[in-house]
């Protein structure tokens, strides 16, 4: 049986479960990210409910670089780099709904658009759940399981969560 694409065509999560793991697979990567801009960030958009799907990944765009990352389960993180072409559609799961890729809907990520990354964590909460911390010039992100699905912060990191600095 093929593993669930989320809805878009070509995206083959890469799933993971602690921070060794994440670091094994992606750490270099995270951390060469340091330095460079976010230019871009989208988020699926589910039209007729008007709302962010937030069981789709995140696409942060760092010129050029896209990493797209996306939580599962209660203790799953999926890191890939430049598989989801953001210009395609995204199925649903109900031809009377559409979804589409947009860059408005979040306007803590909005807000860190044009900014540079200063630093790249990997938090570590209850052993086996990771998410992504991202220091920016002016602001931050956390990228967290939000019990099935991505949630994401832009407040002070919660001090629950271990830090594991990349870059």
């Amino acid at each position: 049986m093929p593993e669930f694409d989320f809805w878009i065509d070509g995206y083959r999560p890469q799933w993971h479960r602690d921070v060794s793991a994440v670091t094994a697979a992606h750490g270099r990567r995270l951390a060469s990210l340091v330095g460079k801009t976010l230019t871009n960030s989208l988020l699926v958009w589910e039209t007729a409910g008007n709302h962010w799907l937030c069981l789709c990944p995140v696409l942060l765009d760092f010129e050029g670089e896209q990493v797209e990352i996306n939580f599962w389960r209660f203790d799953e993180v999926s890191i890939t780099w430049n598989t989801i072409d953001p210009n395609k559609p995204v199925r649903s799961p109900d031809e009377k709904r559409s979804n589409v890729w947009r860059d408005d809907i979040s306007d803590g990520l909005s807000a860190l658009r044009g900014q540079t990354l200063k630093t790249v964590l990997l938090l570590e909460r209850w052993e086996s759940e990771v998410g992504i911390g991202l220091i920016f010039t002016d602001g931050q992100l956390t990228a967290y399981n939000a019990g099935d699905a991505v949630g994401l912060d832009f407040k002070v990191f919660d001090p629950q969560f271990r830090r594991y600095r990349l870059g």
